[in-house]
């Protein structure tokens, strides 16, 4: 049978930790944080359980942090060029080396992380990591790098703006004057002469606390302040150092890639460097954080990624309707758009990047994405993705420090997350501290998730939209219900999801060539058993008496429907 990906995304740096003092700007003395270790065999086993496929373990690149390791070795650090006192996962100080906050023993780091690549194997469950092929933190210096390996810009030659056998750009004569607020400004230790543009494509030597003036930006060739000339015969160094960093972590058994921002490095790179890379490891994925949707074929094409993001798409509009804000018709239009790559689309309610579904800034209570959860999972074939804490209805309005109250949980600070502390509850990965709220809410995400790999309708068959047999059924409200069918041409499941704040009850029309089109001939009297909620009861129905369905407020069903 097909296998639906479902992808965990946690940041060991929060998953274990159980400190609870939660200063505000706390240090790593203060506020602790998670270890590669706290990620047991007993919780991966428990994961695997609840559906999931994949591991993706976010922050695990050694990235510039405002903690101190010198004493082990490693680069001196500048808190004024780090974002909060743990630093961005994504200001990464050194490609070839894991982040030490995350290792018990500091010198057997990688080592760590092996085990839990091993443990997590072990498990039944893969496991992915960033590649962040845009950026590197200001002060990137790898004191991990294998013999013969050189470091980015060792070679540049800074007195040019840009080259193409260079590895950053350069504000030639111009010392980086990175403009902050007095008080961060104070104290202000670290030096950079001549300045590296700024990660987000700022060519200036005076990025804003608005930039990414944290990172700086890698050269692939391309010109530009020259009308984005490129130059890529020869291929450009950067190209080839990109290239070897994803096949060092490729052989240490990682099983895919999440590419950071993607698409701000040239297609032309990444249709170079994955075939290199699948060709000596077949089994590892690319996937793409990308927010272009004229530009979604092109990275799939041929043999680069495999699965692309779709938060401009899915994600926007399930907002949307989750919040009264559009119709749920309007899903159907968001579909079809991309309709000939949809089972290559990642699905998510939530990511480190989004506000958390019981944030007050989006549902306020993460019940209420039950429906959202319902379509997300069950559209097509495409790989779907949870954040650790979603399933236990996680608020994120904590102030942790850089981040602030925004709805969303840190990168940037030393914290620990309620729901993960108490699920954890010290090592056993229980339900013994979670509400009664909390456990429904992780029993709906374990059910529906492991019905999509259960039920070969979901996970492999075809999709076939019941919106327009209902736009004129006076009963079904088009503007807040969203229904469809999925088959194998064995196995017929109807399902619905209400986004509305009452209970919807309602026929549901089943046209003729639903059945032609799904080619599920034996029709006639039929019965939906209803499979996510398990108290449901089943329903008769015929082809000239269409099923009457009633769904919970926010909520949902997945029916089979058998005929006699």
């Amino acid at each position: 049978m097909n296998q639906k990906p479902f992808i965990y995304q946690l940041l060991p740096r929060l998953l274990g930790n159980t400190v609870a003092a939660n200063r505000t700007n706390g240090s790593i003395e203060e506020n602790g944080t998670g270890k590669f270790n706290d990620i047991s065999a007993i919780l991966l086993q428990k994961l695997k359980a609840s559906g999931y496929t994949h591991i993706w373990y976010t922050g695990v690149l050694a990235h510039a942090s405002g903690t101190d390791y010198t004493a082990y070795g490693l680069p001196e650090e500048y808190p004024e060029i780090v974002k909060g006192k743990a630093g961005s996962p994504y200001a990464v100080r050194d490609y070839y080396d894991v982040d030490p906050d995350l290792a018990v023993d500091v010198p057997g780091r990688m080592a760590e992380f092996e085990a839990l690549i091993r443990r997590t194997h072990a498990a039944g469950l893969k496991a992915i990591i960033d590649n962040v092929p845009n950026h590197v933190a200001r002060n990137y210096r790898s004191v991990n790098k294998p013999e013969g390996i050189e470091d980015f810009g060792e070679k540049d030659d800074n007195s040019l703006a840009f080259s193409p056998l260079n590895n950053y750009y350069y504000i030639p004569n111009q010392p980086l004057e990175i403009q902050l607020s007095p008080r961060k400004s104070a104290g202000f230790s670290y030096r950079e002469f001549p300045a590296k543009a700024t990660g987000n494509d700022c060519f200036s030597n005076r990025p804003t606390q608005f930039d990414w003036y944290e990172t700086v930006k890698l050269n692939y060739g391309v010109d530009y302040l020259n009308g984005k000339q490129t130059h890529f015969d020869p291929i450009p160094d950067t190209w080839i150092k990109m290239r070897d960093i994803l096949i060092y972590w490729a052989e240490k058994n990682v099983d895919g890639f999440r590419c950071d921002m993607a698409e701000m490095a040239p297609l032309a790179f990444w249709r170079w460097a994955i075939p290199q890379v699948k060709e000596k490891f077949p089994r590892v994925i690319f996937l793409a954080e990308i927010y272009n949707p004229s530009a979604y074929r092109d990275f799939l094409a041929g043999n680069t990624f495999d699965y692309l993001y779709d938060k401009v798409g899915l994600y926007d509009r399930l907002r949307d309707v989750s919040c009264g804000y559009r119709p749920s018709s309007d899903i159907t239009f968001t579909l079809n758009d991309v309709g000939d790559i949809q089972h290559r689309m990642l699905n998510f309610m939530e990511n480190h990047d989004e506000q958390r579904l019981a944030s007050d800034y989006f549902l306020k209570e993460g019940s209420k994405g039950k429906a959202a959860m319902i379509v997300t999972c069950c559209v097509n074939t495409n790989p779907v993705m949870i954040y650790a804490g979603q399933e236990l209805g996680e608020r994120g309005m904590d102030e942790e420090g850089f981040s602030g109250k925004d709805g969303r949980t840190t990168i940037f600070d030393y914290w620990s997350v309620d729901t993960l502390r108490r699920w954890n509850n010290n090592g056993e990965w229980n339900d013994a501290l979670l509400s009664a709220g909390e456990k429904e809410l992780r029993e709906f995400y374990r059910r529906l998730i492991t019905l999509c790999n259960e039920e070969p309708a979901l996970a492999g068959g075809l999709f076939y939209d019941l919106m327009p047999a209902n736009y004129e059924n006076r009963e079904f409200d088009s503007a807040r219900l969203f229904a469809f069918l999925r088959s194998d041409k064995k196995e017929l499941l109807l399902v619905a999801a209400n986004f509305d704040n009452r209970m919807q009850e309602c026929p549901v029309h089943i046209p003729q060539h639903a059945f032609t089109f799904l080619e599920i001939t034996n029709t006639g009297k039929g019965v939906l058993k209803p499979l996510l909620h398990e108290d449901g009861k089943d329903i008769l129905f015929s082809l000239d008496f269409p099923p009457r369905i009633s769904l919970n407020p926010y909520s949902g069903e997945i029916y089979k429907i058998s005929f006699s």
